[in-house]
């Protein structure tokens, strides 16, 4: 689909004044000396140098030499309107602005050179992205469990009185009972030589157990010398 044209009176503007001063350059270099296409050649020269100063001016906005050479191509543009506006005898132009128009092909030149040739400024750096931190794991939190409440103090009661014992009437330990089987004195010499014996190596009293298992007598027997020898 093809777009549709509006009106736009900046625009319309702008070619009216382009227009204008495309005539105004191209009269006062008629008027200087300079005939036939040159004369035509003057405009396209300082809108050329105009437009590369304003698109440089445009990219960096510190560009001192790209504000100096706008001001120079304006400066032409704005002296061709007013010295074709009646101030300057057309017939009888001066030597210097003949010289300013015959020495503006070189400066044009060096202008537009100059500003082809700049240097583009420096993109500004990219912020660095922020480092991303990494993700927490959940950990599971063991609640402490909290202090039981203090209960407050007791209040003092009353001491009871407990009722000293009554001291038990001792009874006297039964006697030991005498072996049930009685022992021959030779076999009760004997074995009191064997406790001797065995109390001397080891230290303590022979038991009823050693007894039998050395001479393998009944156990009723084996007791009974034990009873005896203790």
């Amino acid at each position: 689909m093809f777009r549709t044209l509006r009106p736009d009176a900046v625009l319309i503007q702008a070619v009216i004044a382009g227009a204008l001063s495309f005539a105004h350059l191209h009269d006062l270099a008629a008027a200087a000396g300079q005939d036939g296409w040159k004369a035509w050649a003057y405009p396209v020269s300082v809108d050329l140098l105009l437009v590369a100063a304003w698109r440089r001016m445009r990219a960096d906005t510190a560009n001192r030499d790209a504000w100096l050479w706008f001001a120079i191509a304006l400066i032409a543009s704005l002296g061709a309107n007013v010295a074709t506006a009646g101030l300057l005898d057309m017939n009888h132009v001066p030597a210097w602005l003949r010289i300013l128009v015959a020495g503006w092909p070189a400066l044009a030149f060096l202008g537009g050179t100059l500003l082809a040739h700049a240097h583009a400024p420096a993109p500004a750096p990219m912020p660095e992205p922020e480092p991303v931190p990494d993700p927490v794991p959940d950990l599971a939190v063991e609640r402490v469990p909290e202090p039981a409440p203090e209960l407050p103090p007791a209040e003092p009661t009353a001491v009871e009185v407990q009722p000293e014992p009554v001291p038990q009437e001792e009874r006297p330990e039964p006697a030991p009972s005498m072996p049930a089987v009685p022992v021959p004195p030779a076999l009760l010499a004997h074995a009191q030589k064997i406790a001797d014996a065995h109390r001397a190596q080891t230290g303590a009293p022979i038991d009823a157990e050693t007894l039998r298992t050395r001479h393998g007598m009944p156990a009723a027997l084996a007791d009974s010398i034990a009873l005896q020898l203790a």
